[in-house]
């Protein structure tokens, strides 16, 4: 067997094979320049040898027009809503005067040492109340974060007898708050972010009727936009109202207010471009000052007609305390002046002043007090002034203050915190600051 599988024999079959010489390959031809028309991704040939085909193409263009006329949309969409909620807060009395409430509930919060605001909601309105809280902190207005589950566990405790509520709810009937709202204590002033324009409707409020409306429409639900009730244009507008009231405030709190947030935001892009701003030691004095023109008088004792406009006619045997906190939350400053006769236009006489420290320091008894009795300290007459050169620099007037109160004794208290430099220019006293205000800028 071996022998005959060794042997070996032709192999017989049917088939013809014929053989040729090959003629060579043809040269290759030169690559075609690319053309800007032919800039196309060479990944559509990953598969063949042909280009797609020009229907593919266009269906490829139709996705994408598709794709951004739905962004275009919801960008229109939210635009829209913005534009009208602008048009709602100049013009509607519920909206102009729950804001107007509103920026009064923080400033009297801020006002006390230990008070801030507490802002409270859930679900994506919580996502807005954090982002809320970050930014009245950063303008230096206190203010946390309460979630209303956990407040009902324990962190109701975060709530002092200073604050002020923020609770932020579209529908203005979240479980959530509708289940904290009897835990909250009713003295404390209650604001409600809400979609709502009207009290009536809304059902928060119908147990609250004391609380603060502050509506966040929009114009149309956003099922009728987009076809899901996702949070969106809401939300917009609920952050638009916080934003708003974070900025009124904080300028009414604090005149020099970009000084006030570049101290507080030292990092990141935002902080690298306000360190490269010039710093306020490199200014004069007048950059920095207080103008006359946004301390409105106060007429003592007057018997000639003061404009609404800009004056108030007290008598300072009857004001309280409690007027005259009020009349500096309304002033543009925080300054106000003591006149003893009406001022002329562009002139204001004053006999002294009232600056925003002495202000915070207002005591619950100073309230009730008639303001003759609290001008032995709360007023600073026109003799006590420090004059000031207009172009003197931040720098130099600190150090010169600084130089005085090293004297000791009663010049300590002529030029401490509280002590107020008239910045002069051509003999006339055009601007104010406070001497712990000038020593903070240097």
């Amino acid at each position: 067997m071996v022998q005959q599988c060794s042997q070996q024999r032709p192999v017989q079959n049917s088939e013809v094979y014929v053989l040729r010489k090959a003629p060579p390959f043809p040269a290759f031809s030169p690559p075609s320049p690319i053309t800007p028309a032919e800039d196309f991704d060479d990944t559509s040939n990953a598969f063949g040898l042909t280009q797609p085909d020009i229907v593919v193409c266009s269906k490829k263009l139709a996705v994408i027009e598709e794709r951004l006329s739905r962004a275009v949309h919801v960008l229109t969409t939210e635009t829209t809503a913005l534009q009208k909620l602008a048009k709602l807060y100049s013009s509607d009395r519920v909206a102009r005067d729950g804001f107007t409430r509103t920026i009064d509930a923080i400033i009297h919060s801020q006002a006390n040492n230990s008070g801030k605001l507490v802002i409270i909601g859930v679900g994506k309105s919580g996502h807005i109340a954090r982002k809320l809280v970050a930014t009245f902190n950063s303008l230096a207005i206190e203010a946390v974060f309460l979630h209303p589950t956990e407040a009902l566990h324990g962190d109701l405790g975060q709530i002092s007898q200073h604050d002020s509520l923020l609770l932020i709810t579209f529908s203005g009937k979240t479980p959530e708050l509708l289940t904290l709202l009897p835990h909250l204590d009713k003295s404390l002033p209650l604001v409600l972010l809400t979609a709502h324009t009207r009290r009536e409707t809304c059902e928060l409020l119908r147990h609250r009727p004391d609380a603060i409306l502050l509506p966040a429409p929009v114009h149309e639900t956003e099922t009728t936009s987009f076809g899901v009730a996702a949070p969106t244009t809401s939300t917009t507008v609920a952050l638009t109202v916080g934003d708003a009231l974070a900025i009124v405030a904080s300028r009414e709190l604090y005149p020099n207010l970009s000084s006030v947030f570049a101290r507080n935001h030292p990092g990141g892009a935002i902080g690298a471009a306000l360190r490269k701003q010039p710093q306020p030691r490199d200014k004069d004095v007048r950059s920095v000052m207080i103008p006359m023109s946004d301390i409105p008088p106060l007429l003592e004792n007057t018997s000639s007609p003061a404009s609404p406009t800009s004056t108030t006619t007290i008598d300072s045997g009857t004001v309280t305390g409690l007027d005259v906190l009020r009349a500096g939350y309304a002033s543009p400053s925080g300054w106000l002046q003591l006149c003893p006769s009406a001022p002329r236009p562009g002139n204001h006489p004053s006999s002294g002043v009232i600056s925003p420290r002495k202000i915070r320091r207002l005591t619950a008894e100073d309230m009730a007090r008639a303001l003759e009795d609290l001008r032995w300290w709360f007023v600073t007459p026109r003799r006590e002034f420090i004059p000031v050169a207009a172009d003197t620099s931040v720098q130099r007037a600190a150090e010169w203050i600084r130089g005085l109160r090293d004297v000791g004794g009663e010049a300590q208290g002529a030029y401490g915190d509280e002590a107020i430099v008239a910045v002069m220019e051509n003999g006339e006293c055009v601007g104010l600051l406070e001497v712990g205000r000038l020593l903070e800028m240097a």
